[in-house]
Parts: structure tokens; C-alpha cells; sequence
């Protein structure tokens, strides 16, 4: 009696497909190791393992293996770096720096007058003449742009220059304090130019953000900016 086959004998299954081994971007040292040690062990005696073969193993590993330490290193340094900055930056709370905007905040001196009195306001910028200036004027422009001050500076200036207003316009009347635009238009070389004009501004707190770490500073005129954007610190 012919015995009847069973299903998985008449219609033969393929066999599944081996799972691919790990790289040796996969592996650790000591795996690797183990690997290489056993493949000396088990080659065939009369085709032993080409040399080339051998070091381009080696090799493979070692750059893996040294791009892995070498991003360790850097995301530890990256966590120190950030870490400097974050405690530079907790020291400028209170301070004063120089910003590349030319927006400045007219506030409060302190040590002014309290009181019954009006307080003291001042300004405070710093302009940037790259030149030897001949003449140059300071204006002054409140937000909707009309101007409200103007001045000659000391001809002969050709560095840094600071520069205080006192909130008072062209009649000696005081002004709200408040943020104003600070520009300077100067002849030097006998062409008029107009010279970077950079506010001076108070820093009030410091954030660092969750996600990247980057560091930024709060300032008294209510803008956020980042530690790359301080000119100097005064």
C-alpha cells in the first residue's frame, strides 16, 4: 500500500533565508577579537587567510572603532563647552554689553536722582569709525523714526567711540525713557559715510535651551540673543 505523502513533503516550503550576520560596525572589541582569534584557528591549513584580507579587517575595525571614541570624545566636549559658557554667561546678569544692534534703551541711571525728583536717564552706545572722520554727527530717533536729537561728535576720531545721551531732545526737554535708534553719518576721506553704530545694553537673565544647550542672553530692552552675538562686555 503506497503511503500517501504529507503536505509539506508534496509542496516543499523554501527554506527561509539565513539571518545576516552582524557587521563589524556591530561589534565590540571583545567580540571582534573572539571572531578573529577563531577564524585563525578553523582556516584551512593549505589557504590560509590572505594578508590583505586580514589587515583590511583590521583596519575596517579600527576606524569604526576610533569614529565611535572620537564622537564620544566630542559630545563630552561639546557638554564641557557648554557648561563654560552657561557659567560665563550667569556672570553677565547685571552687566553691560555691547550688542550689534543699534536700538538702545533709555533707562535709569543708577545713583540718580529718586524721589520727588526725575530720574537720571541716560543712553549708552559705542561707534565704530574705521576711519579718520573729518566731522560726524550723532542722531537720535525714537521708534516711529522721527528724530529727536542730533549732535556733532569730535572730529579726528578714527577707533571705538562711546557715546551717552541723556534723553533730552534738540529744546532740553526730557524724554520717556524707552528704546531709541542711535546712527552717526561721518566725512572721512572727504566721502560721506555712514559708521556702525552698536547700543549698549543690560543683561537681565540668562536661558539655556533644553534641546541644544545653547546658551542666550535675556536683555533689559526685552530681546533674546545668543552668546555669538555679544561684541564685547563692558
Amino acid at each position: 500500500m503506497t503511503t500517501l505523502a504529507g503536505i509539506n513533503e508534496l509542496f516543499p516550503q523554501p527554506e527561509a533565508a539565513p539571518r545576516q550576520a552582524n557587521s563589524v560596525e556591530d561589534m565590540g572589541s571583545e567580540a571582534f577579537l573572539t571572531l578573529m582569534v577563531a577564524q585563525l584557528k578553523n582556516q584551512d591549513p593549505t589557504k590560509p587567510l590572505d594578508n590583505m584580507d586580514f589587515m583590511g579587517q583590521l583596519a575596517q575595525f579600527g576606524t569604526v572603532s576610533g569614529i565611535q571614541e572620537l564622537n564620544t570624545g566630542f559630545g563630552g566636549l561639546a557638554s564641557a563647552l557648554t557648561g563654560s559658557q552657561a557659567l560665563q554667561a550667569a556672570n553677565l546678569v547685571g552687566r553691560d554689553v555691547v550688542t550689534e544692534g543699534n536700538v538702545g534703551l533709555l533707562r535709569p541711571v543708577e545713583g540718580g536722582a529718586e524721589g520727588g525728583d526725575d530720574p537720571v536717564l541716560a543712553l549708552d552706545a559705542t561707534v565704530a569709525f574705521t576711519g579718520n572722520a573729518t566731522s560726524a554727527t550723532l542722531f537720535i530717533q525714537d521708534m516711529s523714526g522721527r528724530l529727536v536729537y542730533s549732535a556733532a561728535l569730535p572730529p579726528g576720531v578714527s577707533s571705538d567711540f562711546r557715546v551717552q545721551w541723556d534723553g533730552r531732545d534738540g529744546s532740553g526737554a526730557q524724554l520717556e525713557a524707552g528704546q531709541y535708534r542711535v546712527s552717526v553719518e561721518a566725512l572721512v576721506g572727504g566721502v560721506s559715510t555712514t559708521v556702525p553704530v552698536y547700543a549698549h545694553q543690560r543683561v537681565e537673565s540668562v536661558a539655556i535651551a533644553a534641546g541644544t544647550g545653547d546658551v542666550a542672553l535675556n536683555l533689559a530692552n526685552g530681546q533674546t540673543v545668543g552668546m555669538n552675538t555679544i561684541k564685547s562686555i563692558l
